[in-house]
């Protein structure tokens, strides 16, 4: 097994130059040659950039970072992202996603080898087991540079509370509805309602970790008829509750209000 080590560049610019370098492409030939002769590759955070430079993650599944999955996006188009995963295997090839992805992976390994073992381990490391990197994502962080995604991203943060139109947001952007579509799907992998949903719940989650409104009145402020949608959402989402949101939040407060 080949265990890829990420690079120390959180950034797509530096990056960019990073990947180019000669020990980058040393890296993936030398991937490739390990590839061939059978063995199981695997990568996290940033090293997913590496070992897609490789491209023997072409017609793969994958993960990586999520705030630079944008840019996975753009320069690798042949690998099938999902960046809400905190794992993925395709095939001999296994992606992890963001910074503590390298736990998730370690304890994917040993777990291979003594699901016990892994167990005890996550112990240890005091590690809970994190499938998802949906909870932590930040839809506002995500790094992109299309004119297009982000007029869109400015009208559906203004009109959260309103509902979405599919034919409004194309007015608004100055695009028709099946490029807008098209836009959203290459940069972040969904479509203009689903990132509209996200960011329904960026805001619910913000809400309810930094004040003490009852999830009827955020679910109003976010544009959903009542409390149990927003909870539906949230814990499909999620899969998380709004009592384990709340105590998640950054100064572990304890709000008086509803919940």
């Amino acid at each position: 097994m080949v265990v890829v080590p990420a690079i120390g560049f959180k950034m797509p610019e530096p990056l960019e130059r990073a990947l180019a370098r000669p020990d980058v492409r040393d890296a993936t030939s030398a991937l490739r040659t390990w590839s061939r002769r059978g063995a199981t590759v695997t990568a996290a955070c940033v090293g997913t950039f590496v070992l897609a430079e490789s491209g023997l993650l072409a017609g793969q599944r994958a993960t990586t970072t999520w705030w630079l999955a944008p840019m996975f996006r753009r320069r690798y188009p042949n690998v099938s992202l999902d960046e809400s995963n905190m794992i993925v295997k395709s095939g001999r090839f296994v992606t992890a996603g963001a910074a503590l992805g390298h736990m998730d992976l370690a304890l994917w390994i040993i777990r291979g080898v003594s699901p016990q073992l892994a167990a005890l381990t996550a112990k240890y490391l005091i590690v809970d087991s994190r499938p998802s990197q949906s909870a932590y994502a930040l839809t506002d962080h995500l790094v992109h540079d299309d004119p297009l995604v982000q007029r869109f991203e400015s009208w559906a943060r203004s009109r959260l509370a309103r509902g979405f139109s599919l034919d409004e947001a194309a007015r608004a952007v100055g695009a028709s509805k099946r490029t807008l579509a098209r836009h959203l799907q290459n940069v972040l992998g969904k479509s203009p309602l689903s990132y509209f949903q996200s960011l329904r719940v960026e805001r619910a989650v913000h809400l309810l970790k930094t004040g003490d409104a009852s999830v009827d009145e955020i679910a109003t402020r976010v544009g959903y008829a009542d409390g149990a949608t927003l909870r539906a959402l949230l814990r499909r989402h999620l899969n998380a509750g709004i009592k384990e949101i709340r105590k998640s939040s950054p100064n572990g407060r304890r709000t008086t209000r509803s919940a």
